[in-house]
């Protein structure tokens, strides 16, 4: 919807934004039309560790966003580690980035890195972009895991890497994630504490 201009018909995602972000320009024709430039939530954190239930709580207890899991898209075909999943992840920024124009931001929650992100075409479409890592440790990761009759033990030390490289990692990449550990939290701790920070960045 918003790739298509109004007037000319063209699609393009190469539109122009206003400085003040409320505007955007068809790089076609020329026309102008308004834009709601919302911030995007991204929740991360490796397979088993607690994202999809903490992402769950926030789509039942929080109106003030639109959370939306990234796996309901996902399949063989977006399989491609070598460009950083790039097809993939600029369909769910053109996803959002419609979804936002009804007036709330959206949450969204799957395994992924900023530069995956910040990297694309379509990210000039939010006034910003903001991680959430949720992680624990290897050995409450691993039990999560076991209890999922399809996981095998390559799996579970893919999963691990992954855990151990958010830890290491999120205070050093741009922009950087916040990381919540949530060995020792209920569902609902750790619901509270992801929805308190989206509630800050929205003040």
């Amino acid at each position: 919807m918003i790739n298509t201009c109004q007037n000319c018909g063209g699609y393009s995602v190469d539109k122009t934004i206003s400085e003040n972000g409320k505007l955007m320009t068809c790089n076609l024709c020329g026309f102008t039309q308004p834009i709601k430039r919302q911030p995007l939530f991204i929740i991360t954190g490796a397979s088993g560790v607690g994202k999809s239930t903490t992402s769950r709580e926030l789509f039942v207890r929080n109106s003030n966003v639109i959370t939306m899991e990234s796996d309901i898209l996902w399949c063989n075909a977006f399989n491609n580690p070598e460009d950083d999943y790039r097809e993939y992840r600029e369909l769910w920024l053109r996803m959002c980035k419609n979804i936002s124009q009804g007036g709330k931001p959206v949450v969204l929650c799957g395994c992924s890195v900023p530069k995956q992100f910040e990297n694309c075409k379509e990210r000039r479409y939010f006034s910003d972009i903001h991680y959430f890592a949720i992680v624990c440790d290897d050995e409450t990761l691993s039990k999560r895991l076991k209890k999922r009759n399809w996981v095998n033990d390559e799996y579970i030390k893919n999963s691990i890497s992954f855990n151990k490289w958010l830890k290491e990692n999120a205070s050093i990449t741009t922009p950087h994630m916040t990381l919540l550990d949530n060995t020792n939290l209920s569902i609902m701790e750790s619901y509270e504490i992801a929805s308190s920070w989206i509630e800050s960045l929205l003040k």
